[in-house]
């Protein structure tokens, strides 16, 4: 079952005797394991039907023995096993997975990894219950998720404010999530959300962020690249220079791609950059003017040289910091 359908049965209240929830992308498990503990029992139910266990402090006669109880004044009792991955007789609940008590639903929460299923134990879970991997989302694939997420809260967001607050925070989903719900308590509903919003509730600057920058290099604007460049060097620890070479490696990439598709539609370039929305596709359209292939290939090659410099491989700063070799970086690319 998908991460929607999951919820979606939950909320129709059919729910199964067995969840196993695995994966590198921890906030999809929490999201799943703790509608089940808010949602199923209500309070009353919940002192007598209701445990919650760490891997790390139970095996798997703790758990079975607390499964296979019959619920006091409930139709179900839930059994929350949380940090799985720590437990070392997670296997030894073979037994039970193949007969699960129906009244019992068993929540387990793997953590930090997919789960191999080849074993006998992996097996009978697939049988018996409901699996769901939860994957770490890409890069490019954050900002759609934090427009769905605001969507769900009656907020609508611009482009360029879900990719500011993506490249800002990252990956981590539930970071992000705990910043959109900061907005979404301070904001009506129906707003839309612009990049003055982010820097108003967020603290990211609308004016000085790497988005700005990307632009700025594809206009071959000297001035405003510079001035970046020098904010950012102002506040290395807000903007650190991996994260800086990171997001422009991905800019250069699809500038390069772009020049293979210039005659080509607007929906097979958006295909071939794999961008939802054309908003962004016109910066690097105009980044092509000034980068051509050969051009766009030798930034590509500044960027891999500074990322080296920047972790000290094959390079003697001889004092530098990463405050110099951003501003020498961004020279090399505008020059």
């Amino acid at each position: 079952m998908t991460f929607p359908e999951i919820l979606k049965s939950l909320k129709q209240k059919q729910y199964k005797p067995l969840y196993f929830l695995h994966g590198d992308e921890a906030y999809f498990i929490d999201v799943i394991s703790d509608a089940i503990e808010n949602e199923v029992l209500n309070e009353g139910e919940k002192a007598f039907n209701q445990t919650i266990v760490y891997g790390k402090d139970v095996d798997h006669l703790t758990i079975v023995d607390v499964a296979r109880r019959y619920p006091m004044m409930s139709q179900h009792q839930v059994v929350i096993l949380k940090e799985a991955q720590d437990m070392k007789t997670l296997k030894d609940l073979q037994t039970y997975v193949e007969k699960p008590l129906d009244s019992t639903i068993l929540v387990i929460c793997y953590k930090n990894g997919k789960y191999n299923f080849n074993s006998k134990f992996g097996k009978a879970v697939q049988a018996k219950g409901v699996v769901f991997e939860s994957k770490r989302l890409y890069d490019n694939q954050v900002p759609n998720w934090i427009q769905d997420y605001l969507k769900d809260k009656k907020l609508n967001i611009r482009p360029e404010a879900s990719a500011m607050i993506a490249e800002y925070l990252g990956t981590d989903l539930s970071k992000v999530a705990n910043e959109l719900d900061k907005m979404a308590i301070n904001l009506p509903q129906g707003t839309e959300i612009t990049t003055k919003h982010i820097e108003e509730q967020i603290g990211i600057s609308k004016d000085y962020n790497v988005f700005e920058l990307q632009k700025a290099l594809g206009q071959r604007d000297v001035l405003k690249a510079n001035r970046i460049a020098n904010y950012f060097s102002a506040n290395p620890k807000r903007n650190p220079i991996t994260v800086i070479i990171s997001s422009l490696y991905g800019f250069f990439s699809k500038v390069y791609l772009l020049n293979f598709f210039l005659q080509a539609s607007e929906k097979e370039q958006l295909e071939a950059l794999e961008l939802r929305s054309a908003f962004f596709l016109k910066d690097y359209r105009e980044a092509t003017r000034f980068f051509n292939r050969a051009r766009a290939e030798k930034a590509i090659e500044v960027l891999k040289e500074f990322d080296l410099k920047s972790k000290g491989v094959n390079y003697n700063s001889t004092g530098k910091g990463d405050e110099e070799l951003l501003r020498e970086m961004v020279y090399l690319l505008l020059h």
